[in-house]
């Protein structure tokens, strides 16, 4: 990591992810001179990030008037938060911007595992990378190739611990902050009743996974890999809003247009919380339309190797996408995605793309990947000590790299 200098740099953090990072990240960058200033608002905040914080309690209403009088009163230069449409974060993001406050936004990677999205401003639909071919290419040209570097360490209990105690203190501290109101769809009690659930039907599913793996075998098959209902990329970055709206018209278009000796393979999402019955939704919705035996459910399963044995993948924006661009196979985007660019995926209509679904351009593939590497990602992760080690120092870099407004 290279030396870098954050006085006179007062940084800002709102919500960061569940666990530890932001609070790390910050004391990092005070040790380089930053001043450091946090808001809690919610109780699971209030448990990442203890200490030297002020807790809003106040409405929704309340919110941008004391937000924007704390940007004033303590010199703010660069606000820092995690995904850019919580209603919270997007009037956050709104007022920095009218008061020249740098913002950054981080997100999970575009391209994973190994890497997380830091972008100013914002990021997925919001994304200010530019999807011209031709831009792309000549940017690239004075980029340096990927390094092939060791992979990021990650285990899921890790994950699951700090998710755990962060919205385990979001509901215990409705008390503190009495109008809190999670970003999150539906309830946070229920999605831990949906855990509990997945757990208990985990050799079920594993049966039912493998049973779909040898029924796929040998034949010509459309990945469809599921997304979960309530992050933004489904919520705002696609026509749907929801991912049952999503599955039902990526079922109805190839009952009605897929040859029909292909067969759609619908990978469900491995942080769905499990309180849908995804197996039971699928098979009913094929079977109304006549294509129950073309339409298999999978809960499990190398996503790689699926990808690089489709004919294509139909996602609404996943990042899934670029596992599979990266083998080479076709991929479809039906909401807003950062790869979706003329020439790396398909761009004309789901109806067509289940007979001629093409091939990806490699080499612009490539000089996407180049260019983003060096304007949105930042190596590391969340899932292990050493990940967010080499996140911190990595996002460091990239924050003092960025001046402030």
């Amino acid at each position: 990591m290279i030396a870098r200098s954050a006085a006179g740099r007062h940084f800002l953090f709102l919500q960061g992810p569940p666990g530890p990072f932001f609070h790390l990240l910050a004391e990092e960058l005070a040790l380089l001179g930053a001043k450091i200033h946090r808001i809690n608002l919610s109780g699971g905040d209030r448990y990442d990030w203890r200490e030297g914080a002020t807790d809003f309690r106040g409405t929704m209403g309340a919110w941008p008037l004391h937000f924007d009088n704390f940007l004033r009163d303590q010199n703010i230069t660069d606000l820092v938060l995690f995904g850019d449409c919580r209603p919270m974060h997007r009037s956050a993001l709104g007022l920095a911007q009218l008061r020249g406050v740098a913002v950054h936004v981080f997100e999970e990677g575009y391209i994973r595992p190994d890497w997380m999205t830091l972008e100013g401003d914002g990021v997925n639909g919001h994304s200010s990378f530019d999807r011209d071919a031709k831009v792309i290419l000549a940017a690239a040209k004075g980029l340096p190739p990927l390094p092939k570097l060791p992979p990021i360490t990650a285990t899921f209990s890790r994950r699951a611990r700090d998710s755990y105690w962060h919205y385990h203190h979001v509901v215990t501290g409705k008390l503190r902050f009495p109008f809190y109101q999670s970003h999150r769809e539906g309830s946070i009690t229920l999605d831990g009743i949906g855990w509990m659930l997945r757990f208990a039907r985990a050799k079920r599913r594993a049966r039912q996974a493998e049973q779909a793996l040898q029924a796929v075998q040998g034949k010509r098959y459309f990945l469809f890999p599921l997304q979960l209902t309530g992050d933004y990329q489904i919520r705002a970055h696609s026509p749907f809003g929801s991912m049952p709206i999503a599955t039902d018209y990526v079922l109805e278009s190839f009952a009605r247009h897929a040859p029909a000796d292909s067969v759609l393979l619908v990978k469900e999402h491995p942080l769905d919380s499990g309180y849908r019955n995804w197996h039971r939704f699928l098979r009913s919705h094929a079977r109304q339309r006549g294509i129950g035996h073309r339409v298999l459910h999978i809960d499990g399963g190398d996503l790689d190797k699926l990808a690089a044995k489709a004919v294509g993948m139909v996602c609404v924006n996943s990042t899934s996408g670029t596992l599979a661009l990266e083998v080479g196979t076709p991929v479809i985007v039906l909401g807003e995605a950062v790869y979706d660019v003329p020439g790396v995926t398909y761009q004309g209509r789901l109806d067509a793309f289940w007979s001629a679904p093409g091939k990806p351009d490699r080499k612009l593939y490539a000089a996407f990947k180049r260019m983003l590497h060096a304007k949105c990602l930042v190596r590391g992760g969340l899932a292990s000590e050493s990940a967010i080690r080499t996140l911190i120092d990595s996002s460091v870099e990239r924050l003092l790299a960025t001046p402030a407004l």
